[in-house]
């Protein structure tokens, strides 16, 4: 077992972008160099007379190798490496080969999948067997939705896909599995009469595997592509949290108990870190979700929609040819001092692609709102919809879980939005700390070290690799606005605060 500092590898695929980073550990705490940067987002193909929504996992994985290429070229004593993706996209497999590239969760074949599940399982009684949030594109749906599913003999969630694509080792990794509504909340088993739900054969899911386990070595093929060795001295994969939010709240620079999180990206994961699951009819009505973490953590949290409406909004707006400068629109949006309309942020109008500043506009004109006017007002409805989303969604996890929340961590790339952050603060009456920026990845190369001894993390705690995050990164603390308007307390008054 290796006591000594050293690096690994960390492979982030997230929903618009993936990046393969190296993180070299040692008793100072965790440094972080990017070696590769890769756009990812929706491919359409045709399909039986409609254009469906995939994700190009050739491409990705061209951009993996090249990534894991440059990071052995620069450091060819890697320990580990892990990958970690967003979650609920799976591949379908026949001996081990892809049937085709991955349907996107925003696509709206999904959504048939639903009625088909309801009708062999309740609401509550599915609820009390997953602990899931409602959302149409669960995995659950998805395959009960999916024409090919017959074809195949098994299915991989995207970064089970990819790491049996660079060790011949097919996996599932059970934070991610956690997602798929196909796991047992209690048991953090495949459940038998989930998969019948969905008509799936026993055996279709593969193995289940936790963070901190060895995958295998690199397959020779992918050695040589990325330029180290094999055999006896072969590179091997580590799982980690491969759900890219489990990942996330590993880096969490947290030592009380009384935090939440939020995981700021193309989502929003709102949520808090608990033992057990939840699985209460007060936690079903209020569509919270009971997902795993590292260590057997529960993530109970919801998602909230994200960033999307931002990128989104500023894509329709650049599809003449323009470019953006997002700095200066946020410090538009921060100076606008009129009033603006206050959505839902979560209705099912804003899940697809396409113009979001006119979907917005639909909203408010259904709901007998002023529509914004300008693009920094665009700008600042989405932010404190966001914001008020996120205050609401506390609110109701304290009173589920009666959990006192005095903090609020906001980690990935939301929390570089100093607007979004302090209206965050002012909506909770919480104060907010904000980073790391690249939580993901540095959570992703913690288990990593952990599991491969470096630094004398071998056995650490989950709060021992929080503290040494706290040690590596100093968050931006953002106070609630005194007096501000759009102030409300998020948890219970104490007579204290």
């Amino acid at each position: 077992m290796v006591t000594s500092g050293g690096s690994v590898a960390a492979v982030d695929l997230g929903a618009t972008s993936g990046r393969v980073v190296v993180g070299h550990v040692d008793a100072d705490g965790v440094r972080m160099e990017q070696v590769a940067r890769f756009p990812n987002g929706p491919v359409t193909r045709t399909e039986g007379g409609r254009d469906t929504l995939h994700w190009d996992v050739e491409e990705l994985e061209r951009q993996v190798l090249d990534g894991l290429r440059g990071a052995f070229g620069g450091h060819p004593g890697l320990a580990s490496i892990g990958i970690d993706s967003w979650a609920v996209d799976y591949g379908l497999l026949r001996d081990g080969r892809l049937l085709g590239p991955p349907v996107h969760y925003r696509d709206d074949r999904h959504e048939r999948g639903v009625g088909i599940v309801h009708a062999r399982i309740g609401a509550a009684e599915l609820y009390a067997r997953n602990g899931l949030q409602h959302l149409p594109f669960n995995t659950l749906f998805q395959l009960a939705a999916d024409p090919a599913r017959g074809r195949a003999d098994r299915a991989l969630l995207v970064a089970d896909l990819f790491g049996s694509r660079l060790t011949g080792v097919e996996a599932a990794e059970r934070t991610n599995a956690s997602t798929t509504g196909l796991l047992h909340a209690t048991t953090r088993d495949w459940d038998p009469t989930l998969l019948a739900a969905a008509s799936l054969p026993s055996g279709f899911l593969a193995p289940l595997r936790d963070p901190g386990d060895r995958l295998g070595p690199l397959l020779p093929s992918v050695a040589a592509a990325v330029g180290t060795g094999t055999g006896r001295h072969a590179a091997h994969v580590t799982l980690v949290g491969s759900h890219d939010t489990a990942s996330a709240v590993v880096a969490v620079p947290a030592t009380d108990d009384d935090v939440a999180y939020i995981s700021s990206g193309t989502w929003s994961l709102v949520g808090v870190e608990l033992d057990a699951p939840v699985l209460t009819e007060a936690a079903r009505a209020a569509n919270c979700t009971n997902e795993g973490g590292v260590d057997g953590r529960v993530r109970f949290l919801k998602n909230v929609s994200g960033l999307w409406l931002l990128s989104e909004s500023v894509r329709t707006w650049e599809r003449d040819g323009s470019t953006t400068d997002l700095e200066a629109l946020l410090a538009a949006a921060a100076a606008v001092a009129t009033q603006v309309p206050v959505f839902d942020p979560a209705d099912a109008s804003f899940t697809p692609p396409g113009d979001m500043p006119a979907r917005i506009a639909a909203w408010c004109a259904e709901h007998g709102l002023p529509a914004p006017v300008g693009r920094a007002e665009v700008v600042r409805s989405i932010l404190e919809s966001l914001a008020a989303a996120y205050a609401d969604t506390l609110r109701t996890i304290s009173a589920v879980t009666g959990k006192d929340v005095r903090q609020v961590h906001v980690v990935g790339g939301g929390s570089q939005n100093r607007l979004l952050c302090q209206l965050t603060a002012d909506r909770t009456g919480l104060p907010v700390l904000a980073g790391p920026v690249e939580a993901t990845a540095l959570g992703n190369v913690l288990v990593q070290a952990r599991a491969v001894g470096l630094a004398g993390l071998g056995g650490a705690s989950l709060e021992a690799l929080r503290a040494v995050v706290a040690r590596t990164v100093e968050p931006v603390r953002y106070s609630p606005r005194p007096g501000h308007p759009a102030h409300r307390p998020t948890t219970r008054q104490r007579t204290s605060a």
